[in-house]
């Protein structure tokens, strides 16, 4: 019998990085490994319908996601052990990412930075490590020719958060004033508002405020430079089940070792008021 199940990548910037929402698995298989929200769709569904209730059973947001999309198909033969099973997968952006609180059959929620995915080669159960990597791709790829960027965004931004919402996904500096001359030449891309932003603790002129406009396509493409780090391929002993065969023999203290930096023993374990990996900055924080 063939299943066919959901799942989501949902995409947020906290402290200018990029970050992916994900769950523990709370059973078998890969209990206890990272994985993407989702869940089977079911007769009376439509696949987006069911990956937004699934969205909201897994991680307790409720709301809707600023921007949600399907991203694609993924139906390898061997990806999920137990049965045959298609997933359609869908990325989703969210600006304001309410505080996520679990449910379901799943574990805790945890907004993982995508750097932990991409250049340490951390597992994902099933096949969702492609997914994750396919939906960020496709990220930094509108950002060339939509104004997705601005779903980043509050309603009401700077130039320069626009700006470091491409550094953070394109991992690139951007030349201020290219930029500005850019985003702000593209018809439709920006409306700029009467009121400006409020005076920094610092002081100094405050800045011009913008909110996004009609168009949905740039006029014209605004070409990403090359990426600052090359992304690097999964480690055969990051595989999920080279992962879990190691937490096995691995104290309970250290069986997060290959989710966070290097860290002292004493370091506890990440709850729904701690829902940060990897950023110790972020700690108890909303996204920008």
């Amino acid at each position: 019998v063939l299943a066919v199940s959901v799942n989501v990548a949902l995409f947020t910037i906290v402290h200018d990085e990029l970050f992916v929402l994900l769950v523990e698995r709370g059973h078998q298989p890969y209990e206890g490994a990272w994985a993407l929200p989702g869940g089977l769709v079911r007769p009376n569904d439509d696949p987006e319908s069911a990956a937004i209730r699934e969205l909201a059973e897994e991680t307790g947001i409720h709301e809707e996601p600023g921007h949600l999309e399907q991203l694609g198909t993924y139906a390898a033969p061997d990806r999920d052990p137990r049965k045959r099973d298609v997933s359609i997968a869908y990325w989703a952006i969210e600006a304001n990412l309410p505080t996520p609180l679990g449910g379901g059959d799943a574990g805790f929620p945890a907004l993982v930075p995508m750097s932990k995915i991409e250049h340490r080669g951390i597992a994902l159960a099933f096949d969702h490590e492609r997914i994750v990597r396919d939906a960020v791709e496709r990220t930094r790829s509108k950002l060339e020719y939509t104004t997705l960027a601005a779903k980043f965004c509050p309603p009401e931004f700077t130039i320069s958060q626009l700006r470091r919402v491409f550094e953070s996904i394109w991992s690139v500096e951007l030349d201020p004033g290219n930029f500005h001359r850019q985003v702000t030449g593209k018809p439709g891309f920006l409306q700029q508002l009467e009121h400006t932003s409020k005076p920094g603790a610092g002081g100094g002129r405050p800045a011009s405020l913008w909110s996004v406009g009609d168009a949905e396509m740039l006029a014209s493409p605004i070409y990403r430079k090359p990426r600052a780090h090359a992304t690097q391929p999964a480690r055969d002993r990051d595989k999920p089940e080279e992962v879990l065969r190691r937490r096995q023999r691995e104290p309970e203290d250290l069986q997060r070792a290959n989710i966070s930096d290097a860290a002292p023993e004493t370091e506890p374990r990440p709850s729904n008021a701690s829902l940060f990996w990897g950023c110790s900055s972020c700690q108890g924080t909303r996204p920008v």
